[in-house]
């Protein structure tokens, strides 16, 4: 892959305002704090753009949702922010991403190692062909996380827990977890990629294949998690945006259109095609 990356400051390398310990009344708004963010990303499939000129902040403990038809880049976008397009023959990118001030295309950084901090949940369940423990034991024995039992016996656990599954299956660790539901297939996924302890987790389209209970299942997880994580999520879905995400951007024809917190976004757009898009008149 050819990446050619600029040597600029992200603008998103904001930190949390501290708050001014006055009366409630008086007290000042906190800036969020940015933990990721792309600027002027563009990127090349061969010959082919599919993203123009991407600038996005993705702050700390918040789900940003993107949203646009289809192919209109927010898969590619996704894929970008933990360099899984590196594995895309003929990709070209330019641009930066950051990560809390640090350039993830720098070409001193460790992909490997970056995955574990901008873990991944996809759109299908693909839970290891092991067993519910080893689904969640593998990644941090690999990565040195840990190494006594005990350790991974609490790390598993703990991950279970915030995943939502540990009660649904703390009594059959040893059951594979291909034999699970598709619900509880995606909490074992997103148990896996929270067990290493990620900054970020990207989740492409993570309900798209579940039916309605789990898809409310799951998004009461993602409400959960986002009190611990930055969580950034590619949804067709309007109804679940309006409904996990903070804020919002809106992709078409590989470009940013619209970008704010979701409530404005949903009942105030300022763009035609913004407003043309959640009203349904295409997509």
């Amino acid at each position: 892959m050819e990446t050619e990356v600029k040597n600029t400051t992200s603008a998103g390398a904001a930190t949390m305002a501290q708050k001014v310990e006055t009366l409630p009344s008086e007290r000042q708004t906190a800036t969020p704090e940015v933990k990721m963010s792309a600027s002027d990303l563009n990127l090349w499939y061969g010959d082919t753009q599919a993203l123009h000129d991407i600038n996005l902040d993705m702050y700390a403990r918040e789900v940003t949702a993107l949203i646009g038809p289809s192919g209109c880049g927010k898969s590619t976008f996704l894929r970008c922010l933990n360099r899984m397009n590196d594995l895309i023959p003929q990709v070209h990118i330019k641009g930066n991403v950051m990560l809390e001030g640090e350039d993830i295309y720098d070409p001193s950084v460790d992909v490997v190692q970056l995955r574990t901090f901008v873990g991944m949940v996809f759109q299908k369940p693909n839970p290891f062909p092991k067993s519910i423990y080893e689904n969640i034991a593998y990644a941090p024995r690999l990565h040195g996380t840990g190494t006594s039992r005990s350790e991974l016996d609490d790390l598993v656990e703990s991950s279970l827990k915030r995943a939502g599954l540990w009660n649904e299956v703390a009594d059959r660790l040893d059951t594979p977890g291909t034999e699970l539901s598709g619900g509880q297939q995606q909490r074992l996924c997103i148990a896996r990629a929270i067990a290493v302890n990620p900054e970020v987790i990207l989740m492409d389209e993570p309900a798209s294949a579940l039916d309605p209970l789990a898809t409310a299942t799951v998004e009461e997880l993602i409400h959960e998690l986002k009190d611990n994580y930055t969580i950034v999520i590619v949804t067709h879905n309007l109804q679940q945006a309006a409904r996990v995400a903070g804020y919002t951007a809106f992709f078409h024809m590989g470009r940013i259109v619209e970008v704010n917190d979701t409530d404005t976004l949903f009942t105030n757009p300022k763009e035609q095609r913004t407003e043309d898009y959640i009203t349904g008149r295409f997509g």
